[in-house]
């Protein structure tokens, strides 16, 4: 496992201001609207639903409660809430929300350690634009890789949320630009800097290990949609070079 620290930031000309305004509205989204994760009312409204997506129709369900069968431990699961306008707002709202300080936490490391050299190439505007492409384009990946290998319906209603597509774009795009870069990373419990190819390839390498290792049982586990990671990668690799053209950073 790779866990990155921070890069190599010399050349970078510009304050990543739109980085800095990511990283906010996740944080004041995740303390004040999802109040630390406890506001399941609006988690379960404004994340993303595959079957929603699928039909374009709002899908409400009851909480029920479940017992776990060894220990009769008894587990409230929060019903499906009442999503305002159309579904498809929450293709944005949900790369904003996270279900947990420990996603919240590793996604920001990421984005706070790899956006800034991405906007530094493509600037405010177009770094912004590329970012939200990429969290759409993960979404849609992990709505239709449930629909593809979901064993039954209720798959399709298990609610998706978090930036970790949208920043696996910038993961993607970072590759692109600077394979080579210094990054300095704990990997396998050891402090050490390596180029970005091999911290990021690692990273990728185990997204698309674990997401080739559930075809056939669901797109998520763990509450991991390692679908929505190896799109947005995907999009990130393919899309940075468009947004490069005419840059204010390109060479």
């Amino acid at each position: 496992m790779v866990l990155p620290l921070y890069d190599d930031n010399s050349d970078r000309t510009i304050t990543p201001t739109v980085n800095y305004a990511i990283i906010a509205v996740n944080v004041l989204v995740f303390v004040f609207l999802q109040q630390l994760g406890t506001n399941d009312q609006f988690t379960y409204a404004f994340s993303t639903v595959p079957l929603e997506i699928l039909t374009g129709h709002d899908v409400v369900t009851r909480s029920r409660v479940l017992v776990q069968p060894m220990t009769g431990q008894r587990l409230l699961v929060p019903g499906l809430g009442v999503t305002p306008f159309s579904v498809y707002i929450t293709l944005f709202t949900s790369m904003f929300m996270h279900g947990g300080i420990a996603h919240i936490g590793g996604n920001m490391l990421f984005l706070w350690i790899f956006g800034d050299n991405i906007e530094d190439r493509l600037g405010h505007f177009r770094y912004v634009v590329f970012y939200l492409v990429c969290g759409v384009i993960a979404s849609l990946a992990h709505v239709f890789a449930t629909a593809a290998f979901a064993a039954d319906q209720s798959s399709l209603m298990v609610p998706s949320l978090g930036a970790s597509g949208a920043i696996s774009g910038v993961l993607g795009a970072y590759l692109v630009l600077h394979p080579t870069r210094r990054v300095t990373v704990i990997l396998f419990r050891f402090l050490t800097d390596v180029p970005a190819y091999v911290a990021i390839g690692i990273w990728f390498g185990f997204q698309l290990i674990s997401g080739l290792g559930m075809l056939g049982g669901g797109s998520q586990q763990g509450g991991v949609a390692y679908a929505a990671h190896v799109g947005g990668f995907v999009a990130g690799l393919a899309l940075i070079k468009v947004f490069d053209i005419g840059a204010r950073g390109s060479k």
